[in-house]
């Protein structure tokens, strides 16, 4: 009965009714069952993993997954010097790139010396060819969102370059696409994970509100173009 999903309880969230948009609902669930289903992560096993879209909704919550559940260092690319900022010193990542500045492929062979293990891909385009470059055998891409490739015509998931496919042919990568909706019979326990995480302060949940239906439009464009911090939220009334 998908229907109990529709009422939330205040509880879950000590009264932040907005993290059921975010941490603790879809973008939290999409971080967590993305990792758990596609992510192969292990504890003591040493790995390394990058996200992208790292300050954003659910690239920030999946960070701080991939820390919880063991890995040794998490690396995230985002797209300015305060979000690098709040990766590292607010969410625990070990280290952040910014793609607009650093030279990405040699920030992260300095960030990540032993190569990638797990990628959480919420961009695509030219910041996943260059960290599945620098991805080890065996290792895991989760396919969450292309956001760099949304505005152009292409099917998705876009088509990848000839030498991305044969990095994934040849190192034995696994890429497949992860949608959240086919996993509803492990929502209602993820949810409960995510809800202890974030009362615990384990997760820390970053948001970017504007006030008014009326400013949505402005909002969501921005969004697209990276100004969020977390989720962004539209603030209807208090």
């Amino acid at each position: 009965s998908k229907n109990r999903y529709k009422s939330v309880d205040p509880q879950l969230v000590d009264g932040h009714l907005s993290y059921f948009l975010g941490a603790v609902g879809m973008t939290g669930l999409t971080a967590l069952l993305g990792m758990r289903e596609k992510g192969h992560v292990t504890k003591g096993a040493n790995q390394t993993m990058v996200v992208s879209g790292a300050a954003g909704a659910c690239g920030s919550i999946a960070g701080q997954i991939g820390r919880l559940d063991g890995c040794v260092r998490v690396v995230g690319i985002c797209g300015s010097e305060e979000k690098c900022r709040a990766l590292v010193e607010d969410l625990g990542f070990s280290a952040a790139i910014n793609y607009r500045r650093d030279d990405v492929p040699a920030k992260l062979r300095e960030c990540c010396p032993d190569g990638v293990d797990v990628y959480f891909d919420n961009v695509g385009g030219a910041v996943s060819d260059t960290v599945i470059a620098q991805m080890n055998n065996s290792s895991h891409v989760i396919l969450c969102g292309q956001i760099s490739q949304y505005n152009k015509d292409v099917p998705y998931p876009p088509p990848l370059s000839e030498e991305t496919q044969e990095a994934l042919r040849s190192k034995n990568i696994t890429r497949e696409r992860f949608m959240v909706l086919n996993y509803m019979d492990k929502m209602e326990a993820a949810l409960l994970q995510l809800s202890q995480w974030v009362k615990s302060g384990q997760i820390k949940v970053l948001e970017t509100v504007v006030n008014g239906i009326e400013n949505m439009g402005v909002a969501f464009c921005s969004m697209m173009n990276g100004g969020n911090v977390g989720k962004q939220i539209i603030k209807l009334s208090e």
